[in-house]
């Protein structure tokens, strides 16, 4: 596998996926809306295909993974992705990286979870307000689980 910096060439890919995965490019947190077409990122390839992808974006001493996404699961893709953002986010001099999930994807909270990753927040009803800015957003998740919440993870890299 090899992980190298989103090109200009892979905004096409990178574009669709998100849009699958989110409904569009638009993405919610923390009740910022985020452009996912702008943001820089890193992509996973394997064999010269795309199979997993990162955007981010760093403000204020910290480096937010805005969009996390792995094609192929359990196969060390996300882990090596997250891996990539965290060097690059301690060259830049942030002092931590952080990321949201809602509370219908256990499967990135157990991810999260086991890299170590604490859970520093929990924001009860954020999605509503998520909502105010991309309706689009689902009622419901995996399983029919209603999105409410937005879990905060943060990852200290060990600087003031």
């Amino acid at each position: 596998m090899e992980i190298r910096s989103l090109e200009p060439s892979d905004r096409q890919w990178s574009d669709a996926v998100v849009g699958g995965h989110f409904g569009s490019t638009r993405v919610v947190s923390r009740d910022r809306l985020h452009d996912a077409s702008t943001l820089p990122g890193f992509i996973a390839l394997q064999d010269g295909v795309p199979i997993g992808l990162l955007l981010f974006r760093i403000d204020e001493g910290g480096c937010e993974v805005v969009v996390l996404v792995a094609e192929r699961p359990r196969q060390g893709i996300g882990t090596a992705l997250l891996e990539s953002v965290r060097e690059a986010a301690s060259s830049a001099g942030c002092s931590h990286v952080w990321l949201v999930t809602t509370n219908d994807n256990v499967i990135a909270q157990s991810f999260y979870r086991a890299l170590g990753w604490p859970l520093v927040s929990v924001h009860r009803g954020a999605v509503t307000h998520a909502r105010l800015i991309k309706p689009e957003i689902p009622q419901q998740g995996a399983g029919g689980v209603a999105i409410e919440d937005e879990f905060e993870y943060s990852l200290n890299l060990g600087r003031a």
